[in-house]
């Protein structure tokens, strides 16, 4: 069976599903980091905040909360990066095995379809989770990247040299946390992704929740309003 004879196994609809999910996931990220000034993102909120902390961090002594900060962050990374894989590993494993996985999928769905339809289906859900692997891996050398340069930073408040490498350091911070959110809206749609098992409406639905509630939480959240009270 060639690609053509697969492609054909899916109606308009799912096409429209799919182009619909991979135009929500880079809509709500561009806004998220392009927000208008009236109504920032809690992501570009907290950029400033990041920004902040290295300027307190000049003239921070010792600066061992500093370091622990960003050995947390690293930890978070590493966490996600690494259930990102052991999950990529599982939809590999299930796709390797597919007859049991039709068997299941039918059952559940009541719906009857060639394997490949369903191992095409979970390769979209292994796409968002390796987008999300690569995030978080890049992430977390970025943060390794910042507490080198957090190191650099002279202990001296008055040296020349310490805002400018205090801001380099804030701009890796910020870059590294950019990586990272990308990483965590790219677990949110494989979640949505699944859906697609259920057929294309499942997809649509499933896509528009994902959207709601990556944007409830970056500009409509309780924490946000926290974090404008002046």
């Amino acid at each position: 069976m060639n690609w053509t004879d697969r492609l054909a196994l899916f109606t308009l609809l799912d096409f429209a599903a799919v182009f619909t999910i991979f135009a929500l996931w880079l809509l709500i990220g561009w806004r998220i980091e392009h927000p208008s000034k009236n109504a920032p993102s809690v992501s570009h909120i907290m950029a400033d905040y990041r920004r902040e902390w290295m300027r307190q961090m000049i003239t921070r002594e010792p600066r061992i909360f500093d370091a622990q900060t960003v050995a947390t962050l690293r930890q978070g990374t590493s966490f996600f990066a690494s259930t990102s894989m052991i999950a990529i590993g599982g939809i590999l494993a299930i796709i390797g095995n597919s007859e049991n996985m039709v068997g299941v999928a039918e059952d559940i769905t009541l719906m009857s379809h060639p394997p490949i339809v369903w191992e095409i289906k979970l390769l979209l859900v292994a796409f968002f989770l390796t987008n999300a692997f690569l995030k978080f891996v890049w992430s977390n050398r970025l943060f390794g990247y910042c507490s080198v340069l957090m190191a650099a930073v002279p202990n001296d408040p008055t040296d020349p040299r310490a805002p400018g490498l205090a801001g380099k350091a804030a701009e890796i911070n910020v870059t590294a946390a950019r990586s990272f959110n990308r990483g965590l809206r790219s677990v949110y749609f494989s979640f949505a992704g699944m859906c697609w098992l259920g057929g294309p409406l499942l997809l649509l639905a499933g896509a528009i929740l994902t959207l709601i509630v990556i944007w409830r939480r970056e500009f409509a959240s309780q924490s946000r309003g926290i974090l404008l009270e002046k």
